[in-house]
Parts: C-alpha cells; structure tokens; sequence
C-alpha cells in the first residue's frame, strides 16, 4: 500500500467549501497538494494554497479541521491519500492559477464532483451544518 501525503485548505464561505479543478481533470479538489521534503503542514498549505488560488493564508488563524484517508484519484488499486485538512482566514479572491482550470463554490449537491477524499469532508462539513 502506497501512501500520497497531502495538505488541503478548507476555505467556507456562506455555506460553500471552496473547490478548483486542474487542466485535463473532471474532478475538483479542495485546494492544496503534497508536502514537498521537510515542509511542515503549514509550510505546504501556504505554499499551495498560493499557488493555486492566488491567496495569502493568515498565520494565527490555521486551524486543523481534520485528517482524512481514501483511494487516491486516477493512482489506481492500492494507493491511498491522507490528506491533514486545515481552516484559515485569507487575504485576497480566490483566482486559479497555475495549473487550475477552474475555481467553484461548491455545496453538499457537488460531492459527488470531488475526488473520492474530498468526500469525507464535504460529508463531516455537512453533519456540522456548516455545507448547504
């Protein structure tokens, strides 16, 4: 079993998590990616997050929402993703960059538009009553 480490921020707004869709893919993703070699979780969200949404994340508002696991996206049998979810205010509108197509406001109706990890936590957003 194979294990793809990631970081993702969980970016709400009026009932809606955040979504982007990369060039050649169906499927949206939470933004976010994987840890580079000796980057802390927030090293990598920062990282990430500007570059694929063109955001800067406030320090002293990260917050860990969660941790979640599934079958990775398109890797086929036997490769899971963990994928350590974080909040975090934010300066700025969320534009794609960089490899993201698309950005979308996403509700509870789009889970099935997300990768099968993204799912869990539209799912955990959905019982908090914080996903329309």
């Amino acid at each position: 079993m194979r294990m793809i480490d990631t970081v993702a921020w969980v970016c709400l707004s009026e009932g809606r998590v955040l979504g982007t869709r990369t060039r050649g893919r169906e499927l949206f993703y939470i933004p976010g990616g994987k840890r580079r070699s000796g980057e802390s979780d927030t090293d990598t969200l920062f990282r990430e997050v500007r570059e694929e949404v063109a955001v800067d994340l406030l320090p002293g508002t990260v917050e860990h929402f969660g941790t979640y696991e599934a079958d990775a996206d398109g890797h086929g049998a036997g490769v899971l993703v963990r994928m350590a979810c974080y909040t975090a205010e934010h300066r700025g509108t969320p534009v794609a960059s960089a490899e993201i197509e698309e950005v979308r406001w996403l509700e509870y109706a789009d889970r099935d538009l997300t990768a099968p990890v993204d799912r869990a936590v539209f799912d955990d957003l959905k019982a908090a009553g914080r996903l329309v």
